[in-house]
């Protein structure tokens, strides 16, 4: 599974390059790095310390088309408007937060919930769309120390692989698992799974390019992802019977990156 998403990243690599130097569009690449928060049926949702808890860390690089080089024409989408492609990967480790956890005195479930973790880890591909609308992008490269902030909004696919276990034994059994997750839900035998997917998402985001050399630009992003499914981080409560788990799982990046013009 991994191989056509990595065979399909150079091919739209290759695309991108391939149509920039045709029509003279200069070409950005760079790298982004930051924590990701996962919000998934792990812990209380809208808990913060569900949010800080469950945060883990991912990197990727990016490649933008910017329109507006070599064109004098200042038309609004060249000036206002990047496409960006991205491979970036993420993992994070879950586990139960909130007050059925901290239950005094401790039950049995309580017990149960605290011994059981997980993780995903996910390799991204997409495309948005980035649109500044205070500033025309020649103004921004020609003004070193300038601010450029943007929306955005895209697509990608992801794979994802998933664990879920217990210290207390086996996940499935009686003795080590939470009641509602021994439930069998979406096609799984249980409320639970380790396994490997693919999985599309919605990907929108905010956030600010700085000026940092003529050649250079530093760039800080919040992006909201939101999967097509809720199996993302291992865990699917049956929703027929449990309400509260409806949602499916998203996950919140705050990254920071560096960009470099490969032509100006």
């Amino acid at each position: 599974m991994l191989k056509p998403i990595v065979l399909t990243l150079f091919a739209l690599f290759g695309i991108s390059s391939t149509t920039a130097n045709a029509q003279s569009i200069a070409q950005e690449v760079g790298i982004i790095f930051g924590p990701v928060s996962f919000q998934s049926d792990y812990g209380q949702r809208h808990n913060f310390e569900t949010n800080v808890g469950n945060t883990g860390f991912g990197v990727g690089i990016v490649h933008f088309i910017n329109f507006s080089a070599n064109n004098n024409r200042e038309h609004f989408f060249s000036e206002h408007f990047k496409v960006r492609s991205e491979l970036s990967f993420n993992k994070t480790d879950l586990k139960h937060f909130g007050e059925a956890v901290d239950r005094n005195p401790p039950k049995v479930t309580t017990e149960q919930l605290k011994a059981m973790t997980g993780s995903s880890t996910l390799l991204n591909l997409g495309t948005q769309l980035e649109f500044s609308p205070f500033m025309k992008i020649h103004d921004f490269e020609n003004t070193v120390g300038s601010f450029s902030p943007y929306v955005s909004l895209g697509v990608q696919v992801s794979y994802y692989s998933t664990k879920a276990e217990s210290s207390l034994g086996p996940l499935g059994t009686t003795q080590a698992t939470y009641p509602k997750y021994l439930t069998p839900s979406d096609g799984r035998a249980f409320g639970f799974s380790t396994e490997n997917g693919v999985v599309l998402s919605i990907v929108t985001g905010v956030g600010v390019h700085y000026k940092l050399a003529e050649m250079s630009d530093l760039m800080f992003d919040i992006r909201y992802q939101g999967f097509s499914s809720d199996w993302v981080d291992g865990l699917n409560p049956n929703k027929d019977k449990y309400k509260e788990n409806k949602s499916n799982d998203s996950q919140v990046w705050f990254n920071v990156g560096y960009i470099y013009y490969l032509e100006f």
